[in-house]
């Protein structure tokens, strides 16, 4: 199973424990948007609120290129606040994980 493929399971099954092993231990997770900058612990705190609120949801989503060293994916997704974005995802591997990850987003109106 691609990572890619194990990273929209654990999405779709809310599984916090699953997403947070696709995490290297020193990845650093940077959202495009603001430049703030998570590591893995940080980002794992985050994803129990995202995961646990039904409003978060990935409405739709495609890998556009996946091999060893790279994944990138784009997504639609809805929040919590009613809005919605259109998020392109890249990831740098390291051993089967995700050692670093980008997200750059649109609003959707």
């Amino acid at each position: 199973m691609s990572l890619y493929q194990k990273l929209t399971k654990v999405m779709d099954d809310r599984d916090v424990e699953g997403y947070v092993a696709l995490i290297h231990e020193d990845a650093e997770i940077i959202f495009h948007k603001s430049g703030n900058k998570f590591t893995k612990t940080e980002w794992a705190d985050m994803v129990v609120g995202m995961m646990g609120n039904p409003k978060f949801v990935n409405d739709a989503s495609r890998c556009v290129y996946e091999n060893d060293e790279i994944l990138v994916s784009h997504d639609f997704m809805s929040y919590p606040d009613d809005t919605k974005e259109a998020v392109m995802l890249v990831c740098m591997l390291k051993d089967g994980q995700i050692i670093r990850m980008e997200t750059g987003a649109t609003p959707l109106a």
